[in-house]
């Protein structure tokens, strides 16, 4: 089973290179903002920034969400239990980007 998870953007690292950390429940991973860039003339724009909330899935940051939504989303997929705690584990220990 494949989930998207709320992130917190806690750092962008790299614009140009659309990379950006997130923080799930405490594990820390690097991800690709790509789809939430923008570009102006060329350059990357930042449509997302520090703080905010995204869907997260498979390495990528799939939309940008609220943080009412986040939490909504997190309280459901808590009700999961084992499901969310193995999906964590793999999130934690995936490749980093």
């Amino acid at each position: 089973m494949c989930l998207g998870i709320p992130g917190r953007i806690v750092e962008i690292r790299d614009l140009s290179e659309h990379r950006a950390f997130v923080d799930v429940e405490g594990v820390r991973r690097e991800v690709n903002i790509g789809l939430l860039v923008g570009t102006e003339g060329g350059m990357a724009v930042d449509s997302i920034g520090v703080g905010d909330w995204v869907l997260v899935h498979v390495g990528f940051a799939m939309a940008k969400i609220d943080e009412e939504e986040a939490q909504h989303t997190l309280d459901l997929v808590r009700q999961f239990d084992e499901l969310f705690d193995d999906e964590l584990a793999q999130f934690a220990e995936s490749d980093p980007a």
